[in-house]
């Protein structure tokens, strides 16, 4: 019997990997606002992802697997969010340029009949990027991309020819650590992607 799913998120790129993963769930984004009191990036997206499955787990009144989850980009210690306007974009992205950065995803995962946390992790995935000229920085801010992106940037969209290097989990630089993701609930005696046995009958 398939678990059914809730992602605890509105993030496209999420709900993007998961879709591409063959899973099949439901979005319910959170509503509360996000607490974040601690500057380490691992411990920050461990935090939030698991504010955001509890929140939406607590609003369930049926048995389901809630996936809670958080990205930050962590550049010399410093925690880079999503930029509050273009001067902050312009700003996030002359720090990466040229330069090696942490991506980090944190995970939960709550089964929302029992209240238990299945899953608790965070992600770590370095990434070097090639210089990038100034004109070229404005360019790619006002196309409007960087503005809803952690650490102002899409891998996986305009800023892709300047990424040099990575090392560690792809996806995890999009949004979502898919394979840690599955490991880990497999873990826990959880397929996801099991086949459904045929009915015989």
């Amino acid at each position: 019997m398939k678990r059914k799913l809730i992602l605890a998120s509105a993030s496209p790129r999420r709900k993007e990997i998961l879709e591409q993963m063959g899973l099949m769930f439901t979005v319910s984004p959170c509503s509360g606002e996000e607490k974040l009191e601690t500057e380490d990036p691992e411990e920050a997206v461990r935090t939030l992802a698991l504010q955001k499955a509890s929140e939406a787990a607590g609003r369930q009144t049926e048995a389901a697997l809630v996936i809670g989850s958080d990205t930050v980009v962590a550049y010399d210690g410093r925690i880079l969010g999503k930029p509050a306007d273009e001067e902050e974009a312009a700003a996030m992205l002359r720090m990466l340029s040229g330069n090696t950065h942490m991506v980090y995803t944190g995970v939960a995962v709550i089964d929302a009949e029992t209240k238990k946390t299945l899953v608790h992790f965070a992600e770590g995935t370095e990434v070097t990027m090639y210089p990038m000229t100034e004109q070229w920085i404005r360019s790619y801010v006002a196309s409007g991309e960087p503005m809803d992106k952690a650490g102002a940037y899409a891998i996986q969209g305009g800023c892709m020819p300047f990424i040099r290097e990575i090392r560690g989990e792809y996806t995890n630089v999009v949004g979502f650590p898919a394979a840690r993701f599955y490991q880990e609930l497999l873990r826990q005696g959880i397929d996801l992607l099991e086949p459904e046995e045929e009915d015989e009958t």
